[in-house]
């Protein structure tokens, strides 16, 4: 197993070497993804406000995200890893959260708008996400601990930069679907 990193001992240009090439990732990631979302302007245009819940989409999927990949990176460093127990119990609960949230963000969307077409792509969408977020934050870090990579500095920036671009592409094809 390769050496894990320790922050409290190792010197800043070796961990700006080890943590450089992950972070860059994710910027090509990032840039990736403004491309592709690109692509998606005629939705935003025909209606503007499909904009106004970008940032809370993205940031409760990768919340979630987070949340499971920190307890299931501890859980490898402690070698009390089950994955497949794992992702059955994260994606059970991504799915009762993606319920709660996804209702409280349809129902203010639909209210704060006055359209339920809105309200509905939000909340579908955010169910959609929060139930797929915990499979990726899990399977990320466990992928990369088997290619004996420290998933403490990959599985962050690979797991954020592809919830993010799932969570954008499941928004934009729920409202297509919803919305035209």
């Amino acid at each position: 197993m390769e050496h894990f990193e320790n922050d409290t001992t190792e010197s800043i240009p070796h961990l700006l070497e080890h943590r450089i090439p992950w972070l860059f990732l994710g910027l090509i990631g990032g840039i990736v993804t403004s491309v592709i979302m690109s692509h998606y302007e005629e939705v935003l245009a025909s209606d503007i406000r499909l904009a106004f819940f970008i940032p809370v989409i993205v940031y409760m999927s990768g919340a979630v995200g987070v949340q499971t990949e920190t307890i299931y990176v501890r859980n490898i460093t402690k070698k009390k890893s089950h994955l497949i127990r794992y992702l059955i119990k994260e994606s059970v609960l991504g799915f009762a959260l993606g319920i709660i949230f996804g209702s409280i963000l349809g129902l203010f969307a639909s209210y704060w708008l006055g359209s339920a077409d809105i309200g509905m792509a939000v909340g579908l969408t955010m169910l959609i996400n929060l139930t797929i977020a915990p499979v990726l934050a899990s399977l990320i870090p466990a992928l990369l601990y088997k290619e004996h990579k420290d998933p403490a500095l990959g599985a962050g920036p690979v797991v954020t930069i592809t919830q993010d671009l799932i969570s954008l592409l499941v928004y934009f094809f729920v409202s297509m679907l919803i919305i035209f």
